[in-house]
């Protein structure tokens, strides 16, 4: 279970919390092994635009949460390609992975830790 977060409501860290038992989930200081290692696969950051704007990983593709759902077939058809999301601190990324597996997604995986994380391991921009 999600710990309490004193930003988040009950509710929310219940469906993150489901939503987390039935994806893949890895920490962030795993992304750039499993990149090297799939290099077909997309590393999608599902934050807001102006999260986006203000900083990501280089190579990051972005496509928010709120949008996802209704693009990610014309922008990532194969169904098989691993997708790699995050978001703030993986609970967003967590809902679009469950979302996306719902979808006929095989091989989506949350990163647990997000950008919180991956800012520090990985290169960024701006």
């Amino acid at each position: 279970m999600a710990a309490a977060h004193p930003q988040h409501s009950p509710g929310f860290l219940a469906l993150v919390d489901a939503a987390r038992r039935e994806v893949r989930e890895i920490p962030a200081a795993d992304v750039r092994g499993e990149l090297e290692a799939r290099p077909q696969a997309a590393l999608i950051d599902v934050r807001e635009q102006s999260e986006f704007a203000a900083g990501h990983v280089i190579g990051a593709e972005h496509l928010s949460k709120g949008v996802i759902e209704r693009d990610i077939e014309a922008r990532h058809p194969d169904k098989r390609q691993p997708l790699y999301l995050y978001c703030g601190g993986g609970f967003r990324s967590a809902l679009a992975a469950h979302a996306l597996k719902q979808m006929g997604y095989l091989q989506v995986t949350s990163i647990d830790g997000g950008w919180r994380a991956l800012k520090d391991l990985l290169p960024t921009e701006p």
